[in-house]
């Protein structure tokens, strides 16, 4: 280890800080005073409608403390657990969660057929359906996909459309893991509309901590009658917040001031920026496109323990790719100190 820390580490977009726009809206939701609890609040309530105009939809709207709890209970909701799940093998259900969504839902299992880039495609969806012909078998009843993917690839608008008829053609649900779904719309251009419930999306999970909240992501189902039972869920698995407002005010304050595209964009252009600042490293390749905020390097051993020993923070994934994952508040100058680390340790 140097004696010289790394000026910000780049190991996950949760590292960063609270954003100054959610930090104003707690408080501003605390110096208001007593209030009623449990999203009985003026703030919850705007926050949920800001949320449904967002995407032009009268959704049912939920605030849930985490990812985890926003996938686990919305796949417990739309999956009996005596059906199953649909997957890709490096989904955040599949590989990160402890058994959440299986718990959750009661006995359920999750079904991951092959996807080489890490996308579901309608030909995998197909062939987990014919697997399961049998009685004896967990049919599937739900479909999640994560956009951005883990290995932070996109689903275009088409290619969602593409799931989502055969979702409908099987009489699957589709379920998209939103963890970073602002950095998706800011990296595509589109509205949260377009790669959601207008190409067939059911249910998402709406990511705010990685986009610069504190805590708390959204829970959206486009078709309210699907949200039965998710309240009671929640209650029952330690997800209802009693102090409500303090999930929901940077919601509100987010939307209306564009912050939560703001932050995605920035932190979609640090990624680039990153990637351009090593593109001359001899011998360093990309595993996957750049597509949002995140860059898989397919770095040698040697060269990833001498940055690990300079103190330099990263993950490595998916056979051994190294992760850097950028948030709302990276910096420049640290991400230039990063790429020279590299340029450093690969002999450039």
């Amino acid at each position: 280890m140097t004696d010289t820390a790394p000026p910000q580490q780049f190991a996950s977009d949760n590292y960063s800080g609270i954003c100054p726009q959610a930090l104003e809206a707690i408080t501003r939701a605390s110096a208001a005073g007593s209030t009623p609890a449990y999203g009985d609040d003026p703030w919850t309530r705007l926050a949920e409608d800001a949320i449904r105009t967002l995407f032009g939809a009268d959704a049912a709207v939920f605030f849930v403390f985490n990812g985890t709890a926003a996938n686990a209970l919305t796949l417990a909701t739309l999956c009996p657990p005596y059906c199953s799940i649909i997957a890709t093998d490096i989904a955040h259900a599949e590989t990160s969660e402890r058994g959440a969504p299986e718990f959750f839902t009661g006995g359920s299992k999750v079904m991951t057929p092959p996807c080489p880039e890490g996308k579901l495609t309608p030909a995998a969806i197909k062939l987990c359906c014919r697997k399961t012909q049998s009685f004896q078998a967990s049919a599937p009843a739900v479909v999640t996909i994560t956009q951005p993917t883990e290995n932070g690839l996109l689903y275009t608008a088409e290619e969602i459309k593409a799931l989502s008829d055969t979702c409908k053609e099987h009489g699957l649900k589709l379920h998209m893991d939103g963890a970073r779904l602002a950095n998706a719309v800011a990296a595509l251009g589109c509205t949260p509309a377009a790669i959601t419930w207008e190409v067939g999306v059911d249910a998402l999970s709406f990511g705010g901590t990685k986009n610069g909240m504190a805590v708390g992501d959204a829970v959206v189902f486009f078709d309210r009658s699907l949200a039965r039972g998710f309240a009671e869920r929640a209650k029952q698995g330690g997800q209802v917040a009693s102090k409500m407002r303090f999930l929901s005010a940077p919601w509100l304050s987010m939307i209306k001031n564009g912050a939560w595209l703001e932050n995605a964009r920035h932190a979609n252009e640090s990624a680039r920026f990153f990637a351009q600042s090593i593109a001359d490293v001899p011998n360093l390749r990309l595993a996957w496109a750049v597509d949002t905020n995140s860059v898989f390097l397919l770095l040698p051993e040697q060269a990833a323990n001498t940055l690990r020993a300079q103190g330099w923070r990263f993950y490595t994934m998916f056979g051994g790719a190294a992760r850097f994952l950028f948030g709302w508040d990276a910096k420049p100058e640290a991400i230039k100190a990063l790429a020279n680390a590299i340029h450093a340790a690969m002999g450039g």
